[in-house]
């Protein structure tokens, strides 16, 4: 696409990063199912090693299909550029590896995806990080929770399971204060629905396997970088300030200005840790992209719809879609999320444990699943599941407590979904 005119998001989904192929005028961005990449002569080679030049070297760095989703997920977040990994928590670890040392820790919100929550309290332990666990709605709390070995804030903008909505700007602001990124994993509503970078977020991280792909095939992860952060400002990031010896003393901010982030974490992070997208999960996840925007509208249509019918019937406790009027973050839908609350979120069954098991169980349409953000409707009782790990208390933050089921509402129709619904609660709660 050219740079001229600026293109609508529906546009930009299905346009954006692509070009026919120059060999064959294929139309559809083809799989480049290759590892390596001829070299015009030793010149060539060394300037693109050398950081000197851009351009395919080996698949664990760059692929052109890679390449494309890249620019795509980075055009439609509106950052200068992104990496994209094998999975959302590759993501996550890409995200932090270039602003982290031994002794470095990391501010999170109690409001995370399980997974993530065990992988910040135990695994990266094993890298000499830590980190620390705030309610993102007590900014005093984040403030506070800030110190001298403070490197990134992390948070959600709408929070799995409970769908709750963070007020990133809110957010951005301490994290600009203590002078660290702000980390923003958009999977849950998506650039359709959130833009983080505009709110303030310096990084935005993806599992791809959700929404973006939609159609539950493939695992994927990305980082996309805003480019508006100033690495140099202090000497809290020296690898994104300081010489880089494997480079002949290159510094990345220096050398690559606002796309310091994505370079470093192409040059080091995948040359090293090697959590290489592979070109054709790819190639599903562009093709998925491509009817993002309508299947997001969707989504957002059917939660509304079946989230409205479940607060109403006596079979349940509450509802935490923050669509819903009675939510709490129902007033932060038009700043944060003004196209919908997107379309995850939990539900309360009378009976507790044993009746959400029951209702899992008795389901027909919806997929008990331990995955979100499919065309399919999903469900999953997270504290048996998901949330398992993690010790009740954790659970109850994180919105996963023992009578509470989490559910990702797909595309079919919504009148079948709630018939669903209320047989499987009947057998349930009998």
């Amino acid at each position: 696409m050219s740079d001229g005119p600026s293109y609508g998001f529906d546009t930009l989904q299905i346009h954006a990063g692509a070009r026919p192929d120059p060999a064959t005028g294929a139309r559809q961005t083809p799989i480049y199912q290759t590892t390596a990449y001829v070299f015009r002569d030793a010149e060539h080679a060394a300037a693109l090693f050398n950081l000197q030049e851009v351009g395919y070297i080996y698949s664990r760095l760059t692929n052109p299909t890679v390449a494309v989703l890249q620019e795509r997920i980075a055009t439609l977040e509106g950052g200068v550029g992104a990496v994209c990994c094998s999975s959302g928590h590759a993501a996550q670890i890409m995200a932090l590896f270039p602003l982290m040392q031994p002794g470095c820790n990391v501010v999170a919100s109690t409001r995370l995806y399980g997974g993530t929550v065990t992988q910040f309290s135990q695994t990266i332990k094993r890298f000499g990080w830590s980190a620390k666990f705030v309610d993102f709605d007590d900014l005093d709390a984040v403030r506070d929770a800030i110190d001298d070995n403070t490197r990134a804030v992390f948070g959600e903008s709408i929070a799995n399971p409970g769908g709750y909505i963070t007020d990133i700007r809110a957010i951005a602001d301490v994290a600009d204060a203590a002078g660290v990124p702000l980390i923003i994993d958009n999977t849950s509503a998506t650039p359709y629905l959130c833009n983080p970078i505009s709110l303030g977020a310096t990084l935005v991280v993806h599992s791809t396997t959700k929404y973006l792909t939609g159609n539950g095939t493939v695992t994927g992860g990305c980082v996309v970088d805003s480019g508006k952060f100033d690495w140099s400002a202090s000497d809290k990031f020296p690898s994104m300030s300081q010489p880089e010896p494997a480079y002949h003393g290159l510094k990345f901010a220096e050398t690559f200005g606002p796309l310091a982030f994505t370079f470093h974490s192409i040059a080091i992070g995948l040359r090293d840790l090697g959590m290489t997208m592979n070109p054709q999960a790819a190639h599903y996840t562009l093709m998925g992209i491509e009817t993002l925007s309508l299947r997001m509208e969707r989504h957002v249509e059917n939660a509304m719809t079946v989230a409205t019918w479940l607060e109403n019937d006596p079979r349940v406790d509450y509802v935490t879609y923050a669509g819903l009027e009675s939510s709490p973050y129902s007033a932060r839908i038009p700043s944060v999320c003004p196209k919908g609350a997107g379309a995850l979120f939990t539900f309360a069954v009378k009976g507790g444990y044993e009746a959400c098991v029951k209702l899992v169980d008795s389901l027909e349409i919806f997929s008990h699943v331990a995955n979100l953000g499919d065309t399919r409707s999903l469900i999953i009782h997270s504290a048996s599941t998901t949330h398992r790990q993690l010790t009740p208390e954790q659970q109850e933050a994180a919105g996963a407590a023992p009578n509470v089921v989490r559910v990702s509402i797909g595309i079919e129709n919504a009148e079948d979904l709630i018939n669903d619904l209320d047989q499987a609660l009947t057998k349930a709660t009998a």
